[in-house]
This record gives structure tokens, C-alpha cells and sequence, in this order.
């Protein structure tokens, strides 16, 4: 008895991961429809780990998402906020420069590193518009 156990979580991983490997071998899905598809993949997850609540929350999203979401409009939102981004970028040069000029060397680090925390979500931003 104690032998089935295990066997049969393996056997239940090995199936998850195999449909998991599938759904990553999928290119080509852009927009929406890589949206979709991965809020589905997230309801399948929630789903084998017995979270329900999670599971009709994830639901209701894709449902929201099927109702609404345009590739146009989904991109227009990816590029607003690689706009965003890039704004937030350059007002931290500025206020990094404005901390140079003062030689403070707190100011200075701490400017760096928001600067660079900024860059971070500027190229992720890139990388949404990309998908």
C-alpha cells in the first residue's frame, strides 16, 4: 500500500508536466491568445493543487479577458506603459545627475539603485510588448 502511493503521485506529476511541457511548446501565441492560454494553464495548476477559490477567481479572469480583451487594445496598454516606463527612467537620470552634482554619496546610491529598479521594469514592459 504504500508502494501505490507514491507511484500514483508520480504518475500525477508526470502528467502535469507533461501537459505543461506541451503548453510551453506552443510558439506563436501572441496577444490575447497567449493571455488566454495562460490564465488557462494557471486554472490547471490551481485545479491539480485542490485551490478553488483561486481556481474561480482565475476563471472569472478568463472570462473577463475573453469578453474584452482586443490585440489592439492589449497593445496599445503594453505600449503605454513602455511609455510610462521609459518616463520613469529619465526623471531618475535627472535626479540621479541633481545627486552627482551634490556629492552626496547616500543620494547617489540610493538614486542608482531606483534607477536601475526602473530600467528593470522598463525592459520587462518590453518584454510584454513583445508578447
Amino acid at each position: 500500500m504504500k508502494l501505490l502511493s507514491p507511484l500514483a503521485l508520480f504518475a500525477a506529476c508526470s502528467l502535469l508536466a507533461t501537459s505543461l511541457m506541451a503548453a510551453e511548446e506552443q510558439p506563436g501565441l501572441t496577444g490575447c491568445a497567449a493571455k488566454k492560454q495562460a490564465i488557462s494553464e494557471q486554472i490547471e495548476q490551481a485545479r491539480a493543487h485542490g485551490n478553488s477559490a483561486q481556481q474561480a477567481g482565475l476563471e472569472k479572469a478568463l472570462s473577463e479577458v475573453t469578453e474584452h480583451c482586443t490585440d489592439a487594445g492589449l497593445k496599445k496598454q503594453r505600449e503605454q506603459k513602455v511609455l510610462d516606463a521609459r518616463h520613469e527612467v529619465t526623471q531618475r537620470t535627472k535626479d540621479l545627475d541633481k545627486a552627482m552634482k551634490k556629492g552626496d554619496a547616500d543620494k547617489i546610491n540610493k538614486r542608482k539603485d531606483k534607477l536601475a529598479e526602473s530600467k528593470k521594469e522598463l525592459q520587462q514592459a518590453l518584454d510584454e510588448l513583445e508578447k
